[in-house]
């Protein structure tokens, strides 16, 4: 079973350790105690939305990041999970549909389409 606190608390400890940065000094710039904080990188605690906005902050991280990552182990983790057992889930995000501009000067006003970038991500099965 994949648990998104354990993922959550991983992302944190990556970004904390990126910084060269201590349990120590990122609990006393987030006012969280330091138990509590390594609590919530081991996992072991569920980080409410305000505990987690005082920690993106004193990591100067956006939470929309963190998030992100969280969302891409996630979905890293789903996948080996669905490996192991065989079956495929399907696709959860939506496609995205082509906008249209009409406000832009200089440019015609025809359909454009805004694709996100790709990133190869290497699924390795656990």
């Amino acid at each position: 079973m994949i648990l998104l606190r354990r993922l959550l608390g991983d992302v944190l400890r990556r970004q904390r350790q990126r910084q060269g940065r201590t349990l120590r000094e990122v609990s006393s710039s987030a006012r969280v105690s330091l138990g509590y904080l390594s609590e919530v990188e081991r996992g072991q605690k569920e980080a409410s939305s305000e505990l987690l906005s005082s920690i993106c902050d004193a990591l100067d991280v956006r939470m929309s990041e963190l998030m992100r990552e969280v969302s891409d182990e996630l979905a890293l983790a789903e996948l080996a999970e669905s490996a192991q057992s065989d079956t495929v889930p399907a696709p959860m995000r939506p496609v995205l549909n082509p906008l249209t501009v009409t406000s832009v000067t200089g440019v015609p006003e025809e359909r454009v389409t805004i694709k996100a970038p790709t990133e190869a991500v290497d699924v390795v099965a656990a």
